[in-house]
């Protein structure tokens, strides 16, 4: 494991925590975007663009979404979008499997803050890169996660595994994880590890922690297993190229 420092504590309430770093070799293979594609690559914290209260809203629109399946294994995925919902050992379509009874599970407000978050987290992560926020597309998968200490069950379910958001996903330019459970208090174990050739910095899940990075080789990453309790948390995810640019959810 090496040296293991800690990038943000659940106790912490950071307004703003960046760290840049060089941009890996990535991007090159991939068509660029002046303007958009990282050329400053990095990573933040910060604690100051959701309210606890919001992430608790939110909180709720993905148990009640949950609460219609949920993986046999530790790791449960929604993906408002693509309607995709762990059900079992396989994934169905949320939309088309329950048909108008979404209707009873969702409301407008819900779809209206979801938006208003990413809306907001977009924003931030063009601030910080020095980015125009129109030249970033959310992109697929973005997904809310529910993560237990349930032994995996199929692949699916092993979410602990180090990865490179580009190189896994080709669209990925941006990345972020919105918190909705807090760690050592809902569920232990589950810290975001960023893997570094010297040392793993780990961010600790607090309800409303927003992390976020460039997709590239430079930030490889991995979420350690959940020992009890659980995990919440939205992935968020931006691309340059509208081409892989996706619409909000609507009910």
């Amino acid at each position: 494991e090496g040296l293991t420092e800690v990038l943000a504590r659940r106790s912490d309430n950071l307004r703003d925590k960046f760290i840049e770093i060089p941009c890996s070799e990535d991007y090159d293979s991939h068509k660029r975007f002046e303007g958009c594609t990282p050329r400053k690559c990095g990573r933040g914290v910060t604690d100051a663009v959701i309210t606890r209260e919001e992430a608790e809203r939110i909180r709720r629109i993905a148990e009640r979404g949950l609460s219609l399946g949920g993986s046999d294994g530790g790791a449960s995925i929604l993906d408002l979008h693509s309607g995709a919902l762990s059900l079992g050992k396989h994934f169905v379509n949320l939309y088309r499997y329950f048909g108008d009874k979404i209707q009873g599970i969702f409301t407008e407000e819900d779809f209206a803050l979801y938006r208003d978050v990413r809306q907001r987290i977009q924003q931030r992560i063009a601030q910080v890169f020095g980015i125009s926020s129109s030249a970033l597309y959310l992109t697929k998968p973005t997904f809310f996660s529910r993560m237990n200490s349930t032994g995996a069950k199929t692949t699916h379910d092993e979410y602990w595994h180090p990865h490179v958001d580009k190189v896994t996903y080709g669209s990925f330019d941006y990345t972020s994880l919105l918190y909705l459970s807090d760690y050592a208090e809902d569920f232990g174990g589950g810290r975001f590890v960023f893997m570094d050739a010297d040392s793993n910095k780990t961010v600790e899940p607090r309800a409303g922690r927003v992390s976020f990075f460039t997709s590239g080789s430079e930030n490889l990453h991995r979420v350690e297993k959940v020992e009890w309790g659980t995990r919440f948390a939205i992935t968020i995810s931006f691309t340059c190229d509208p081409q892989h640019g996706i619409g909000d959810p609507a009910l």
